[in-house]
């Protein structure tokens, strides 16, 4: 799982990072709030840690950047302050949860396992990318026309769709859509990616869509709109 973590405080970057990565966390540091913006935009992420308080841009004001661009990616604030108002704030800025400092190394790890797990257990009903729209409780794809996906096709356009125009690694399509596989899958097993890209593609052209998956057979792999 990755995560990306913004603190202007490298005392506590490192610490966090060493934690995290106890647990097989890889975290991705971000010391100013611009940084968190760019990271975000281009990476992949499992989880967002945000200090509120940091350097260009603030923590309630990445997210909400990252939020009104359709980023839905679980969020918690860190923060020094106690006040109600600045914890209805980043609530409502769209924050999954929040720690006041300072907190327990363990609290953080069971607030991260929290709203991922949350996040896993919940699907949007439907996604849409320029014209084509999919139908998450039917796996069903449409643009022009309409045609149904297979389950794991379902899956992996749903996670495209959920993270256009960012370059997507086989390794991570392979977890995130056959997550009941092992985990240490070797390089030939990442070869299934590349034939369901293939797949989605026939059915994106299939139907008129003006999007296609971008990318060689090894990955990565992109959503973008056609030219």
């Amino acid at each position: 799982m990755k995560i990306l973590l913004a603190e202007d405080e490298s005392a506590m970057q490192r610490a966090i990072q060493a934690f995290l990565g106890i647990y097989q966390y890889e975290v991705d540091l971000a010391s100013n709030g611009a940084e968190a913006v760019e990271k975000a935009e281009t990476g992949l992420y499992d989880c967002y840690i945000f200090d509120i308080m940091m350097p260009k841009l603030n923590g309630i004001d990445v997210l909400k950047r990252l939020r009104n661009a359709g980023d839905t990616t679980p969020a918690i604030f860190l923060t020094a302050k106690v006040e109600v108002d600045d914890r209805v704030n980043g609530l409502e800025a769209g924050a999954d949860d929040y720690l006041t400092k300072p907190f327990a190394m363990k609290e953080l790890l069971a607030r991260i396992r929290s709203v991922t797990r949350r996040a896993e257990d919940y699907t949007p009903t439907s996604l849409s990318f320029g014209r084509v729209q999919f139908d998450a409780e039917n796996d069903t794809l449409s643009c022009d026309s309409a045609i149904q996906l297979s389950s794991p096709e379902g899956r992996m356009i749903r996670y495209f769709l959920l993270n256009p125009g960012k370059s997507i690694p086989s390794k991570t399509l392979y977890h995130h859509v056959w997550s009941d596989k092992e985990v240490s899958a070797d390089e030939d097993e990442y070869q299934i990616v590349w034939i369901y890209i293939s797949y989605l593609n026939q059915k994106l052209d299939a139907i008129g869509a003006d999007a296609v998956i971008s990318g060689e057979a090894s990955g990565p792999f992109c959503l973008i709109q056609k030219e």
